[in-house]
C-alpha cells in the first residue's frame, strides 16, 4: 500500500500570499506546502483524503486518472473546497464520486454548493455528483481498503482521524481522547498535525505534537498542516529521528 502527502500546508498554503518572510520566499521545496489531502494507493483500490483547495493541481502534479471513492476528515473549506472538480472523475469514469463523512461534514457540503445538491434551473457545466456514504466511528472499507475512523476535536468541532493498518493520519487537531489514543497503538507511520510554535486554539503546536507523537510512539512521526511560521529545515534539525517535519509529495510504501 502507497501513501503520499498531497498537501501539508495550512488553509492559506504556504507561501502566504503577499508574505516576505523567510519561509514564503524560501527556494526550498519542501516549503511550499498546498492544502492538505492524502491519497493512498492499495493494488486495487485509490482513495483520496479531504477534497482540499488545491484538489485540481494536486491530481494534476500526481496525474492521477482515477479515484474510487473520497474520505472527507471534516468540513472547513480547506478540505472541502476542491469539491467541484470531482466533476472530473465523473466525466472520466462515467459515474457518481463514492464519499465518506460524517452527517455534519454531509450538511456543510450541501450549504457550500448547493448547486450540486439542490435543482437550480440550470446546470452550466455539470455539478459534481456523489454516492453519500455517512459515517461515525465505526470502522468501513473501501475496495481493499479497511479504515478506522479516529475521532478527534479541533477546538469544539468533531473531526475523524483514520486508520489503515499501522498508517494513521491525524491532521486538524488540538485534543485526543484517551480512547482515540488506544486505536493509534502500534503505528508504523503516523501523520500528525503541527500548525507552528505559538499555541493554538484548534491545532496542535509543535510541542504538543511533539508530546502526542511521543505518547503514540509510532516508528516514524511526520508533522502536516504546516503554517508559514515555520521552515522546513530549521525545524526538522531540531526534532527527534523519530519525529519529522512532512512535506507535498512524501510518499511511504508499506506492506
Amino acid at each position: 500500500m502507497k501513501f503520499t502527502i498531497l498537501g501539508s500546508g495550512t488553509s492559506t498554503g504556504v507561501p502566504l500570499v503577499g508574505c516576505s518572510c523567510a519561509t514564503c520566499l524560501s527556494t526550498d521545496v519542501r516549503d511550499k506546502r498546498l492544502r492538505p489531502s492524502l491519497l493512498i494507493k492499495s493494488a486495487t483500490t485509490t482513495v483520496v483524503v479531504d477534497t482540499s483547495a488545491d484538489f485540481r493541481y494536486q491530481m494534476l502534479r500526481h496525474n492521477i486518472k482515477k479515484i474510487d471513492a473520497v474520505v472527507f476528515t471534516h468540513h472547513h473549506f480547506d478540505h472541502i473546497g476542491g469539491f467541484d472538480d470531482l466533476r472530473a472523475f465523473n466525466f472520466l469514469l462515467r459515474k457518481a464520486m463514492p464519499i465518506y463523512l460524517m452527517e455534519e461534514t454531509m450538511e456543510n457540503l450541501h450549504r457550500t454548493f448547493i448547486y450540486a445538491f439542490t435543482d437550480t434551473g440550470q446546470k452550466g457545466g455539470g455539478v459534481p455528483v456523489v454516492e453519500q456514504h455517512i459515517i461515525d466511528s465505526a470502522p468501513f472499507t473501501v475496495g481493499d481498503i479497511d479504515f478506522i475512523p479516529i475521532p478527534m476535536q479541533h477546538g469544539k468541532m468533531r473531526v475523524n482521524g483514520y486508520r489503515i493498518k499501522n498508517f494513521a493520519y491525524c491532521t486538524d487537531t488540538n485534543y485526543i481522547s484517551e480512547e482515540s489514543f488506544a486505536l493509534l497503538n502500534g503505528l508504523d507511520v503516523l501523520i500528525l498535525d503541527a500548525l507552528r510554535y505559538d499555541e493554538h486554539t484548534t491545532h496542535f503546536n509543535v510541542e504538543q505534537a511533539i508530546a502526542a507523537a511521543k505518547r503514540i510512539q509510532a516508528k516514524q512521526t511526520y508533522f502536516t498542516h504546516i503554517a508559514h511560521n515555520i521552515k522546513h529545515d530549521e525545524l526538522d534539525a531540531k526534532l527527534p529521528s523519530e519525529i519529522r517535519v512532512g512535506y507535498d509529495g512524501l510518499t511511504f510504501e508499506m506492506e
